[in-house]
């Protein structure tokens, strides 16, 4: 079974769960930067067929996933993506 705490200690610092969503926040000095970043995730989710929300504005963007097909439940595809978001 999974366990939220643990999978989030194993993330650091900046994600948090909330209403069965996980979530960060990523800040960027410029729009150019911001929209980079975006395109890495959206390539990082599609290898790994798990799509997270992004609202995007410039110079940040608001990651938000949870696993729809297992009834809007955080799974371990979430903190699986959540790791390799971190590591852009």
């Amino acid at each position: 079974m999974l366990n939220i705490d643990t999978e989030l200690d194993k993330l650091g610092e900046g994600w948090s769960v909330s209403d069965n969503m996980l979530t960060k926040t990523f800040n960027f000095k410029s729009y150019l930067k911001t929209m980079s970043f975006v395109n890495a995730v959206a390539w990082l989710a599609n290898k790994v067929i798990h799509h997270p929300d992004m609202h995007v504005s410039y110079g940040k963007v608001v990651i938000s996933m949870t696993t729809h097909d297992a009834g809007n439940k955080l799974t371990e595809k979430d903190f699986e993506l959540a790791r390799l978001i971190s590591e852009l």
